[in-house]
């Protein structure tokens, strides 16, 4: 019977998010896991094409999500909307870069998302971002062409010291 519901979610659309979302934070693996899937079927669902207004009515739900509600239930929250958020998703995503628990799943769910408003907050959290996120932020904003100084990509740093040996004469 679990089956049936979480795959027949999609039926219900945006007013099942909340619901399925107290059932995500169940004790029973089990059950969390079977509302978490419901969720992604009615998220995907609405992401389908010419589907505007249902996508826009589930990441409404969705941002909601985003405060006061269990650590697993917001980070699922935000890669859903990383797939069918739009321009009034960005601010609730962005104001999770301030959180030490969710600001690196909040930045990666944004950098899914198009448009000049995700770079604009990515500019605004850069300005009050703590100085050991500030390279992943500098990362983004490279991506999205903004020239940032001092803060290379932690990816092109070496780690250790390293040394080549020279082939022996003959």
């Amino acid at each position: 019977m679990r089956g049936a519901a979480w795959q027949g979610a999609l039926i219900y659309g945006a007013p099942a998010v909340k619901a399925l979302a107290l059932v995500m934070a169940d004790d029973d693996f089990e059950t969390a896991r079977a509302a978490r899937r419901g969720l992604w079927v009615i998220v995907r669902h609405a992401g389908r094409p010419g589907s505007d207004r249902e996508a826009r009515a589930v990441a409404q739900e969705l941002s909601a999500l985003l405060v006061r509600h269990p650590l697993a239930v917001r980070r699922e929250a935000l890669w859903m909307l990383s797939e069918i958020g739009e321009d009034a998703a960005v601010a609730p995503m962005a104001a999770l870069l301030t959180d030490p628990e969710l600001r690196t799943p909040a930045l990666g769910a944004l950098l899914r998302l198009p448009g000049n408003k995700v770079t604009a907050a990515l500019q605004s959290a850069w300005a009050r971002a703590p100085e050991d996120f500030k390279f992943a932020l500098a990362d983004a904003l490279r991506k999205r062409g903004a020239k940032i100084a001092g803060y290379p990509s932690q990816k092109l740093v070496p780690t250790r010291a390293t040394t080549v040996a020279q082939p022996p004469a003959g």
